[in-house]
């Protein structure tokens, strides 16, 4: 039997068609009975995810005037998540990855603020090491929502998670941001550096509507040099 389509499922639909500029900024967007007939849902399907969308800042809904894509959308700047892998073939050198743990576990405070998020939720940690020319070149902490869809056919062991959550999920919302923290002993055995060695460290989270899927942590070797442009 065929599963019901979800309102999640919509909204990545409608962030596709977004992102891929098919719905272009100005224009109004086709009426929720229409994408429900499309889309083979009901309505109230199609409205749950319009309005997450619209909550967002990503789509603007007026009574009577339908919905439509902003003009000025609340978002200044698009980010672009990296693959960490390609990230490292860009730079010349061979990737490599290997996973260490992979463990449910209650969500820490701090990720759970992030993500806004239940402490203490059961989430799927992970820690990997990335490397580039067989060196230590990026340390993954990451949590992962056990609800996020797909989920348990991933594994970890040959993929990781930056590049299955970059391949398989969309997200809303997230925040982002960056640090020099102190290495641990852990990190410091992982990255090949002294304890309380600086690390430029991002953090990241983001979400699918009301939904979090994600917060990582990525620990960066000494001497790590992060580069953008404008």
């Amino acid at each position: 039997m065929r599963s019901p389509i979800t309102w999640q499922s919509v909204q990545a639909e409608a962030l596709r068609r977004l992102r891929a500029g098919l719905w272009t900024p100005g224009a109004r967007i086709p009426d929720e009975a229409e994408l429900a007939r499309e889309l083979g849902c009901a309505r109230s399907t199609v409205n749950r995810a319009l309005r997450e969308l619209a909550a967002a800042g990503l789509l603007e809904r007026r009574r009577k005037g339908g919905t439509r894509v902003p003009l000025t959308p609340v978002r200044k700047a698009t980010f672009e998540i990296p693959i960490i892998r390609l990230d490292i073939e860009a730079r010349g050198q061979c990737p490599g990855y290997r996973l260490i743990r992979q463990a449910t576990e209650p969500l820490p405070k701090a990720e759970a603020r992030a993500m806004r998020a239940d402490p203490g939720a059961p989430f799927l940690h992970l820690l990997a090491l990335h490397l580039a020319d067989d060196r230590p070149f990026c340390a993954e902490d990451r949590w992962i929502n056990p609800e996020t869809p797909g989920l348990d056919g991933a594994d970890f062991e040959t993929l990781s998670a930056n590049e299955w959550l970059v391949g398989n999920t969309l997200f809303s919302d997230g925040a982002i941001g960056f640090a020099a923290t102190a290495a641990t002993p852990e990190l410091a055995a992982l990255l090949d550096c002294a304890p309380d060695a600086p690390l430029l460290t991002i953090t990241r989270s983001t979400r699918a509507g009301p939904r979090p899927i994600t917060a990582v942590r990525l620990f960066y070797a000494p001497g790590h040099r992060l580069e953008t442009r404008l």
